[in-house]
């Protein structure tokens, strides 16, 4: 198998196993970590998550749309520094909306059916990170790098 579609199927199985991930975004140059439930679409070119439009990562976003996302299957065991893998997405963010936001948000419930009433609410914001690139990292000294085509 090639290193591209190694590093993808990894990345996709990531995508599908984990919920959660850690959204990466700043305020006048400070970072700021949020703990947020995603979804991948089918390409992996996006991920997505909800958020109410008060929240502090919505006004971070709003000021600076570049993101990081880490995605990752640890477990908090030792196990975990020969066999955990974590991903960090870098990309753009942009609430989804429009005519694209109804299949968005069909998509993040299929994975995230219990968030149905938190999505519908009006001050609900349905964020779209645009990936660049990923770095993928396992048994923490192997790096790679997947430039996500447009």
């Amino acid at each position: 198998m090639k290193e591209k579609e190694r590093i993808r199927d990894i990345l996709r199985d990531l995508s599908i196993s984990q919920k959660l991930a850690v959204l990466g975004t700043h305020q006048r140059g400070q970072p700021y970590g949020s703990l947020v439930a995603f979804a991948a679409t089918p390409d992996l070119k996006s991920l997505l998550f909800a958020t109410t439009r008060a929240t502090r990562k919505f006004a971070n976003l709003q000021a600076d749309s570049r993101v990081s996302m880490v995605l990752d299957n640890r477990s908090n065991r030792v196990a975990d520094f020969r066999r955990a893998v974590a991903a960090t997405a870098l990309g753009r963010a942009q609430e989804v909306k429009g005519p694209d936001r109804k299949k968005m948000v069909k998509m993040y419930l299929a994975k995230h059916p219990h968030l149905r009433e938190f999505v519908a609410s009006p001050t609900c914001a349905l964020v779209k990170v645009r990936v660049e690139v990923y770095y993928l990292v396992w048994r923490f000294q192997n790096v790679f790098e997947w430039r996500v085509k447009g």
